[in-house]
Parts: C-alpha cells; sequence; structure tokens
C-alpha cells in the first residue's frame, strides 16, 4: 500500500512525514521545503506477529511495509505550473490512496500560504487543482477514443462514460463520485486520475487541542469532518508534533507517554488502520520456523489468489490451503492440539481469506 501525503504549504506534512518514518524529510518553515517526494517505508504494526514469533521462534519475522510518499507543498494554480506545479501532480498519481494534511490549529509563528486558517477553502483549493489536471488528461483520453471510433464501434460507450466524468469534473465534483457499471469503473481506474483516489483527511491539530480530548469543539476539524462525510472520506484527527515527539521513543517510553495523553495507539497506528479500511486490506500470516510473516490482500480475495501473493508457483499449482483462524491457535497453544480439536481447515479454490487466517498452502507444479 502506498500513501500520499498531501497538503499545502505549512500544513504539517513533512512534519507527520518525518514523524512516521524517521526518514528525515527536511522541515521548514516555508512554502516548498519538500522539493523531491521524500519516500518511507514503515512496518505495519501487528500484534499477532508479535505472539506468533514467541510461539514459533522463526528465525525471521516480516511484519506487511506501507510506503508513504511525502509530495511538495500544492498551492493555487499548479494544475497550471505554478509553484511546482505539474512535478507535484506526476508523483502523486503513483500512489493508491491519498492523505490529505489539513492545519486546524493557528499559530502566529507559522505562516500560511493564503493568509489565514480556513479548512474549506483549503481542501478547496487543492481539491480543484486536482480536478483541473484531470480534465486535461481526461480530454486527451477521449480524444484518443474518439480516433479510435472510427476503426472500432466499441469506444462510443466508452466515450459516452468518460464524458459523463467530464461533466462531474466540470461541474467540480471528483471523479470517484460518478457511478458507473463494474467495466466502466475499471476503466476509469485505469487512467489513473487523481480525484478517483480515496482520501484520509489528517486533521492536524495543536498538542494543546489534542490532548483536551474535547475535539468536537474545534470548529476547523468539524469542517473538516462535513467535508469528508460528504465525499464519503476518512478523517483522522491527529497532531503532528505529538507524533514528531515519540517518534525517537522506544516502545516502553511511547507507551507511557501515549498513556498520560489517554491515547491507546499513535497516530501512525490510526493512520494504517484507516487506510487499511479505507482501500479495503486485510492481512493472511503464515507461520513456521524458517518465517512469520503478514501478507496484505483485498477483502474478498480467493485462496489461490492469495497464495500468488507469496509465490505465482503456488498459484498455478494451487491444490488446497489448510486454515486456522489466529484466534483458535492462540487459544489452543499449537498447531498440533488445533488440528487434534478439528481447528484446522482444508478449503479449496473457492474460499474467501478471512483476515488473520494463518494458511498453510498445498500445491503441485
Amino acid at each position: 500500500m502506498k500513501l500520499g501525503i498531501v497538503g499545502l504549504p505549512n500544513v504539517g506534512k513533512s512534519t507527520l512525514f518525518n514523524a512516521i518514518t524517521n526518514a528525515g524529510a527536511q522541515s521548514a518553515n516555508y512554502p516548498f521545503c519538500t522539493i523531491e517526494p521524500n519516500v518511507g517505508v514503515v512496518a505495519v504494526p501487528d500484534k499477532r506477529l508479535d505472539t506468533l514469533t514467541e510461539l514459533y521462534k522463526p528465525l525471521k519475522t516480516t511484519y506487511a511495509a506501507l510506503e508513504f510518499v511525502d509530495i511538495a507543498g500544492l498551492v493555487r494554480g499548479a494544475s497550471k505550473g505554478e509553484g511546482l506545479g505539474n512535478k507535484f501532480l506526476s508523483n502523486i498519481r503513483e500512489v493508491d490512496a491519498i492523505v490529505h494534511v489539513v492545519r486546524c490549529f493557528e499559530n502566529d509563528d507559522i505562516v500560511h500560504v493564503e493568509g489565514s486558517i480556513d479548512p474549506s477553502r483549503d481542501i478547496e483549493t487543492i481539491n480543484l487543482e486536482l480536478i483541473l489536471s484531470d480534465l486535461e488528461m481526461l480530454e486527451r483520453r477521449i480524444d484518443k477514443s474518439q480516433k479510435m471510433l472510427k476503426a472500432d464501434k466499441k469506444y462510443a460507450a466508452e466515450i459516452e462514460f468518460l464524458s459523463k466524468v467530464r461533466d462531474a469534473l466540470n461541474s467540480g465534483k471528483s471523479a470517484r463520485s460518478v457511478e458507473g457499471t463494474e467495466d466502466e469503473l475499471e476503466l476509469l481506474a485505469s487512467i489513473a486520475l487523481l480525484t478517483n483516489k480515496k482520501v484520509i483527511y489528517a486533521a492536524n491539530l495543536s498538542e494543546q487541542d489534542f490532548a483536551s480530548g474535547k475535539l468536537e469543539e474545534n470548529k476547523f476539524l468539524n469542517t473538516v469532518k462535513k467535508i469528508a462525510a460528504e465525499e464519503g472520506a476518512e478523517v483522522l484527527p491527529i497532531c503532528a508534533e505529538i507524533e514528531a515527539e515519540i517518534s525517537g521513543m522506544e516502545q516502553e517510553e511511547k507507551l507511557m507517554f501515549l498513556g498520560e495523553m489517554n491515547l491507546e495507539e499513535s497516530g501512525l497506528d490510526r493512520l494504517i488502520r484507516a487506510g487499511y479500511h479505507l482501500l479495503g486490506l486485510i492481512s493472511f500470516l503464515t507461520a513456521g520456523q524458517p518465517e512469520v510473516r503478514a501478507w496484505t490482500i483485498t477483502k474478498g480475495t480467493k485462496a489461490p489468489q492469495a497464495a500468488g501473493k507469496i509465490h505465482s508457483d503456488i498459484e498455478r499449482g494451487f491444490i488446497r490451503a489448510e486454515v486456522i483462524a489466529y484466534d483458535s491457535l492462540i487459544n489452543t497453544g499449537s498447531m498440533t492440539a488445533a488440528k487434534e480439536k478439528g481447528l484446522v481447515r482444508s478449503e479449496g479454490k473457492e474460499y474467501v481469506m478471512q483476515d488473520g487466517d494463518i494458511v498453510l498452502f498445498r500445491f503441485n507444479v
């Protein structure tokens, strides 16, 4: 999973990126300090893997990975080349979902590129630039399809649907708001429009507001929540400064710090969960002496395709999957005890994988 962290300059993007990846992206109090996209890969925390590691004592434990891309601050007119313009827009097309950082705090010492704090205006600024860029790309695709229409009439339906998407963009709506058939939405996904990507709004609060426990009183956050509800997006209240404080702490110290602030988990953990939920992802597990590992798949994936995540040969020669739920294995204490109780199931090609399934794939190539 690849998430692009975006937003106007000086909203806390790079501070948040640094905190969650410890990748050392430059952070400064002026626009465009992030010139090249910074990329950081983090392990997805999973207590199930920790427990399985204690149980199996493997040579290696491999967590699922999450890639963050911190992209330069976007300003009004970027689609026409203002600021870093299309350099930003080309980088963001590669991500699976967008983490849109919105400033929800006031601080006279940190300049705002628009001169004041207004989440609604800031979100509209970003979205408008994405829409304008998408319109340019969509026009090119429609022109290409119209040329192909002369040789093949099947492109008529494609042009009709893409024109519908264009109309939505022209009215200020995102591509993801357009309804279509499965084939039409697959076509739309292949064009990689920016406004077709799912969004998590990371509402960046001051440490004082975030720690107060009275988030409902933050008018800026309430504005973001209203916009997200209308778009079907996720909202994640977060404090980049707190994340920066705990990023260098040892695990025990970090938990103590979070406990003092009445927080059960870090912003990174909450962001990862939000990303998995937004993209419809789950993890299945493999466990043994050589390695304990988490594998990320989309909800609804069947056993052979899940096996293909490990190796294409396993999918091609798939015979069956020996499956046990994580809780069942832990409750019985061992795979041997679980088998004696009949908790290990033999599943075929139509089995739909569940989050936390521990699997051994049988195959023959």
